[in-house]
């Protein structure tokens, strides 16, 4: 079996609404062999990847797939599951595949659906691999393959943080589209689209950031306010920092003045030789060192969003227990590193514990080492914080609400995680002497949507309710045109129309235009044309040429379009993409456009092509037809169920709506776009109707076609 060639269908596509990958695949001496004549084939495959079990396939219940094994079924089809199964295995949450026959014998096409090409592409090899290893009882070690898989899977796809807010975009029908290999996404398109890395978003303040990455300015602030904090200040050596201990008071906390993430964080510190240890530890963390006063009490991670609490967490301090045999490394492999929810990746829901000088010494506070073997029940305390994390939102004290408030906009982020120490998180701080003892920006909020116990809380949604208010989806006017001939043309009438007002977008095969002018020559009529248009966040409307060609090479640039056009296909040359296609075969392609118009959107499609007028059964919006010739069939039926069309009539464009005419051009005031006076009409009429589905005044519409007119 060879997998010949592979195509990336990153939009909109003939064969989903998804992002798939479509291998061209040729089972070779396989091609007459179906599984159940594979000896052990079948038994190999289900020991390898039980978990196919759930795999429904066309019979439609749980062991489906395994019932067609068993039946018989080709290596291309088993090829698609097996792919699919190593994604989700990795931790991708995808499900739709597709295997066709190609008019070449033995040659397969196979759809995968992605969320991340590079890694769908080495789980498509990895699958490849595994059944040759199946097919000629050749051994294969798949939990290996999965653990690179997940591996790959943390470096590649978007962390637990991002992820919250993309999933709480896509159920507000805001489009996404990644910007880099790390976390930066943009939500929306054009003029209204937003921007976020991780949980920092464009509102974010570089200021504020900075601040918040100044531990001992961020206390100095919050003091200032009268936000409780611990007393502490900056020290520059052991000796200073034992000095500085000596001041606030013991027990002391010994940390970096701009680490994260709890390192070099030393806790409970009550003598000299404590201090001193861990003022080198934590110098060589940051650029410099903060002694404070010592908090009593439980850590807790206080979410705030736009001046809102929208979450809070208590974390459990990780213990262990003596069993008066294992010595202290071996209990923390075996009562804390065991638990499968932790891992080294950042999608884990806890971190691996490993023996850091944090660890030691509090190790060494309890009179312990790692090779100490305490005695049966006794409680050692490993780590403050970086075990399980317990849901409190609903158990906040207004007071401590507003204290986190408070601290948040004095620093002037958006999106804080406060780190308060606590006894109780449901009484005032000043009471129990709690304190505010870091604000972060840029907080981690699997915590907050995956808590160890205790309800989730749709932190992703509170951050994007608050860049989009409720009914805003980042979306621009979107116009997508297609055709056999006069899809550039018709761009341009619509860049005539639609840029009065408002800066528009055109991507057509001779470049990419903003506001008039041509700021790019190529041919943009495919996906990145799309992307120069979408991702430009001064363009308020957009036109797209659609070409065949990008559509089965690459997908739709955009996920769906208010308007979408087609002048024709089945009229003139239907020379195929690669000579052999048919005109059927094309209008397939071209029809995409059509599928992808919503509910409340319209396709504008020309009544006298039967492959056009025919895609209005694909259509989920509503459907204008135009057509040169009054008394069409197709038109007259249409406008005998009071919808909209287009026609030319007595030298005029007239769009007509309930049978009646609402409004009238004279052709001959329309501002020509080529030598073709009948192409002309049609992309004229084609022009007008999309603009008039947009809601676009009659005025402006005649304005824009008659712009620049010459007698005729």
């Amino acid at each position: 079996m060879e997998i010949r060639g592979i195509k990336t269908l990153r939009g909109p596509n003939v064969w989903a609404w998804v992002p798939v990958l479509e291998a061209l695949v040729d089972l070779g001496e396989l091609k007459d062999s179906p599984s159940n004549e594979l000896p052990g084939f079948n038994e190999r495959l289900m020991a390898w990847l039980p978990s196919m079990i759930e795999h429904r396939c066309s019979i439609g219940e749980r062991g489906g797939f395994f019932e067609r094994l068993r039946r018989g079924t080709y290596q291309g089809h088993i090829l698609e599951h097996v792919t699919i199964e190593l994604e989700r295995l990795a931790g991708c949450d995808v499900g739709l595949g597709k295997a066709r026959e190609t008019a070449e014998e033995g040659v397969y096409k196979v759809v995968i659906e992605f969320e991340e090409e590079s890694l769908a592409r080495e789980c498509l090899s990895a699958a490849w691999r595994l059944l040759q290893a199946a097919v000629r009882d050749r051994p294969f070690d798949v939990n290996e393959e999965v653990a690179k898989l997940r591996g790959m899977a943390d470096d590649v796809c978007l962390g637990p943080s991002t992820r919250a807010i993309v999933d709480a975009a896509e159920d507000r029908d805001i489009p996404i589209r990644r910007l880099s290999k790390g976390s930066l996404v943009q939500l929306g398109w054009g003029a209204r689209q937003r921007r976020i890395f991780t949980a920092v978003t464009d509102a974010t303040s570089a200021i504020a950031e900075s601040i918040a990455h100044d531990k001992e300015l961020t206390r100095k602030l919050l003091k200032t306010v009268g936000v409780p904090v611990p007393d502490g200040r900056p020290v520059t050596s052991g000796d200073d920092a034992w000095e500085a201990a000596q001041e606030v008071g013991l027990p002391v906390v010994v940390k970096p003045r701009d680490a994260n993430h709890g390192r070099g964080v030393f806790t409970g510190l009550t003598t000299k030789e404590q201090v001193m240890a861990a003022f080198g530890h934590a110098d060589r963390e940051g650029s410099g060192v903060l002694v404070e006063q010592f908090a009593p009490g439980a850590e807790h991670r206080v979410l705030v969003v736009n001046g809102h609490v929208v979450a809070a967490s208590r974390g459990e301090p990780a213990v262990i227990v003596g069993d008066g045999t294992r010595n202290v490394a071996q209990l923390i492999d075996e009562q804390l590193n065991s638990d499968p929810r932790r891992g080294e990746d950042c999608s884990s829901l806890l971190y691996t514990i490993e023996l850091d000088a944090v660890i030691l010494l509090a190790l060494q506070q309890q009179g312990y080492t790692p090779q100490s073997v305490p005695a049966r029940g006794a409680r050692i305390l490993v780590k403050r914080n970086g075990n399980v994390d317990t849901d409190v939102t609903d158990r906040v004290h207004p007071e401590v609400a507003a204290r986190a408030v408070e601290a948040a906009r004095v620093v002037q982020l958006d999106i804080a995680g406060l780190d308060i120490v606590a006894e109780d998180i449901s009484r005032p701080l000043e009471a129990q002497g709690g304190a505010v003892v870091e604000v972060n920006a840029g907080p981690g909020l699997q915590m907050h949507v995956q808590p160890a116990d205790g309800t989730p809380r749709p932190v992703g949604q509170a951050i994007i309710d608050g860049m989009f208010p409720p009914g805003e989806t980042g979306r621009i006017p979107i116009v997508a045109v297609t055709g056999t001939r006069g899809k550039t043309t018709t761009v341009k009438l619509m860049g005539r129309i639609l840029g009065r007002g408002a800066v528009v977008g055109l991507a057509t095969s001779d470049g990419v235009y903003r506001g008039g002018e041509r700021i790019k020559t190529c041919d943009a009529s495919g996906y990145e044309g799309a992307a120069a248009l979408l991702m430009n966040p001064t363009i308020e409307r957009a036109v797209f040429e659609v070409s065949a060609r990008s559509v089965r090479d690459e997908g739709l640039g955009f996920d769906d379009c208010n308007v979408a056009v087609v002048t024709n296909v089945g009229e003139g040359d239907p020379a195929g993409l690669s000579g052999n296609e048919t005109a059927a075969e094309i209008a397939v392609l071209k029809r995409c456009i059509v599928e992808s118009v919503p509910r409340d959107g319209w396709a504008v499609l020309k009544a006298d092509d039967p492959l056009v007028a025919d895609m209005a059964e694909k259509c989920r919006g509503t459907v204008i037809y135009f057509s040169r010739q009054p008394r069409h069939p197709v038109l007259t039926r249409h406008r005998r169920g009071g919808a909209k069309v287009a026609y030319a009539a007595e030298g005029k464009l007239v769009l007509v709506e309930a049978n009646k005419p609402v409004h009238e051009i004279p052709f001959a005031a329309v501002a020509s776009e080529t030598p073709e006076a009948i192409a002309d009409v049609e992309n004229a009429l084609a022009a007008a109707a999309a603009a008039w589905a947009l809601g676009i005044p009659f005025d402006e519409i005649s304005a824009g076609l008659t712009a620049g007119a010459t007698a005729r």
